[in-house]
């Protein structure tokens, strides 16, 4: 704490400073102004491509000699000529040869010499030109790297972590994979911001949280926190593999072939009854956040049901806790990069971005509200801190209502009960659609129509006191926005993006590397509900989050379900509704039986957190009581397909 509290301080004094001896060099007179954006002043064309293969000192294929990285990288020319050192944006990545990067699937390719010609995403062909390194990890057992990919472990980690200690003469890295030739880095000044979705992002995260020296800042898009929260959520699965499945899925052929021991400690560290293991304590990165000296500019959509938001919450509060400098943009998307929902202010916001972190340009990037948030398709707003200072947590209560089913929600603390049997087949979209229908999957309950506005913001949970019928449960809790509204069509294959024939050009191209991509338009639906968050759990980890055990039907359990962080507005004249039922199709497995559960309504609440906190919602709810709307389904998106189990890139 006391050394990011320096850094806090002093920083506007060191990026003056360096500002104007940038300004001093490179202007014919020092009294001229110092710079606030670095220009596109160096040619691409002419750039310097060339790789090396970085020492991890780690032997992860156990082939006896420590593994080496590909490191490919793309630099201007003209300032290791005039003896100017530059910094380095680095995207390492598990992708660049079996998947691909971007909506285009991009991977990379080389010349004769083994030298990169496209290096995926627009980063080289924008920022080579204005002073920056971009440089291409190809992660442990991926490409051309050596080692085995054990997704998120020390050797996904340590193969990025080396190359930001090679950047700062900390390690060591050669011109070949198997030669002796020493490759320096005597080009860069060492300062390194990493950047990348989904799995890169991920990187950017764990490298981070070591804590290492010389990584200045970090732009996770979609990015994991904690691994075990990718495949389970509270004991219950998130999906019917486990991590071997991925690791198998992007290893290089030369490391299926060396990487049996890895995968065999994956199946052995992941059981499928979602119980905590050393495994999952070595892939969290929310628990190390105390290490980050790295600034983090954060990007999620609220509708990412692939890595979803429970990895913000955790991650954004703990880089707060411990006085981490963060931004943070959230969209109405499922797994999109922002270049493909908000390009031209994405690609100028994280220039800005860069050039404060890593030039050193005081251009009041750090002054700007802290969170910008997608309110309606392609609509924005921003709020100076996220949550918004006055967001405080109100307990609702559920209550009985007039038919079995279908209850009340409110602020006064209610006795009854509810019982619902669980239907792996249905989801919450079942469930939403049918709110004020009397179904047995399910347990609804609705507010009164709002007299006002009210904005949930950060994260909700959900306590449940339920009595089963079986020794395994799994729960579900949801909660969902009542009323008309046109929102990204998150369920759609291009989860929230429809990808056009036209294309826009970031940069300058080459034959072999184009900065021209395809457009792209936001895919709406009309909708008459929106689910705003959603919490699963098994309800065998009641005594312990991290360890399940077997029910004891007909007992009472308590269990507290994490949902997910959001920002959302539920408009005057829409109703908020909480529900709680069992397995989520596709989003949760079912459990191994088929429970009827019994909840206790007076011990079973929600803490929201609301802007205005416990008074918005009084004051929200305080209109009229009006009869219960006519029992017909709700129009939706449609129910989420997740089948997928790669954190990855491409749409």
């Amino acid at each position: 704490m006391p050394t990011r509290m320096r850094f806090t301080i002093w920083r506007p004094l060191a990026t003056a400073a360096t500002a104007a001896l940038m300004a001093a060099f490179l202007s014919p007179t020092a009294a001229q102004a110092a710079p606030s954006r670095s220009e596109p002043v160096h040619s691409y064309d002419d750039a310097i491509r060339e790789a090396v293969w970085v020492d991890t000192g780690h032997d992860g294929d156990g082939d006896g000699r420590d593994d080496r990285v590909a490191v490919d990288i793309v630099r201007p020319r003209e300032p290791a000529q005039q003896g100017r050192k530059i910094p380095v944006i680095m995207d390492a990545s598990p992708y660049y040869s079996c998947c691909g990067r971007g909506n285009e699937s991009q991977k990379k390719t080389y010349d004769a010499d083994g030298d990169v010609v496209q290096m995926p995403l627009f980063y080289d062909n924008y920022f080579v030109p204005r002073g920056y390194a971009v440089v291409g990890v190809d992660l442990a057992g991926t490409n051309r790297s050596d080692g085995c990919v054990d997704v998120g472990g020390r050797s996904d980690i340590q193969s990025a972590k080396a190359v930001v200690d090679w950047l700062n003469g900390r390690a060591k890295a050669y011109t070949t994979r198997t030669g002796s030739e020493r490759a320096e880095a005597g080009w860069t000044n060492g300062r390194t911001g990493m950047i990348g979705k989904s799995w890169d992002g991920t990187i950017a995260n764990g490298v981070a949280a070591t804590g290492v020296e010389g990584l200045e800042t970090i732009v996770p898009i979609a990015a994991i926190s904690s691994w075990y929260d990718y495949y389970f959520s509270q004991g219950a699965p998130l999906y019917g593999s486990g991590p071997d499945w991925l690791s198998d899925y992007v290893n290089s052929p030369d490391a299926r072939a060396k990487c049996d021991a890895v995968q065999q400690r994956l199946v052995d560290g992941a059981p499928r009854t979602g119980d905590w293991t050393r495994l999952w304590t070595e892939r969290d990165y929310v628990k190390a956040a105390g290490k980050v000296r790295a600034s983090v500019f954060l990007v999620h959509g609220m509708q990412d049901l692939n890595v979803r938001m429970q990895h913000v919450g955790p991650w954004w509060d703990a880089l707060a806790k411990n006085g981490v400098q963060r931004k943070i943009w959230l969209s109405q998307t499922g797994h999109v990069d922002p270049f493909d929902f908000r390009r031209a202010e994405w690609v100028e916001t994280l220039h800005r971005w860069f050039d404060h972190e890593l030039l050193g340009y005081d251009n009041g990037i750090d002054r700007e509200p802290v969170a910008d948030i997608e309110r309606h398709p392609d609509q924005w707003v921003t709020s100076k801190s996220w949550p918004p200072r006055g967001t405080q947590t109100t307990t609702l209560r559920p209550a009985e209502g007039d038919r079995p089913g279908v209850g009340t929600l409110g602020l006064r603390a209610n006795r009854g009960i509810e019982t619902f049997t669980d239907d792996p087949a249905l989801g919450e979209t079942d469930w939403a659609a049918r709110i004020d229908e009397p179904t047995p999957e399910k347990a609804g309950f609705v507010t009164r129509p709002l007299t006002r506005d009210l904005r949930l913001s950060g994260s909700s949970t959900v306590t449940v006191t339920a009595i089963p019928t079986t020794p395994t449960a799994h729960l579900s809790a949801v909660l969902v926005d009542l009323g008309p509204d046109t929102i990204r069509d998150y369920a759609d294959g291009g989860e929230g993006i429809t990808t056009l024939t036209d294309r826009s050009c970031w940069g300058p191209s080459t034959a072999g590397d184009s900065s021209c991509y395809k457009e792209t338009a936001a895919k709406t639906a009309d909708v008459e509900y929106t689910v705003v968050s959603r919490g699963w759990a098994d309800l065998g980890n009641h005594a312990s989050k991290w360890r399940g055990v077997p029910l004891t039907p007909g007992k009472a359990h308590t269990i507290t379900l994490d949902l997910a962080a959001t920002d959302h507005v539920v408009p005057a004249g829409h109703r908020l509704a909480l529900i709680v039922a069992g397995t989520d199709r596709d989003l949760i497995d079912p459990p191994a039986d088929t429970p009827t559960l019994t909840l206790d309504l007076s011990r079973t609440s929600a803490h929201v957190p609301f802007v205005g906190g416990t008074a918005a919602f009084a004051r929200a709810t305080s209109g009229a009581t009006t009869s219960a709307p006519a029992a017909t389904p709700l129009d939706g998106v449609t129910a989420p397909h997740t089948t997928h189990r790669v954190p990855e890139g491409g749409q």
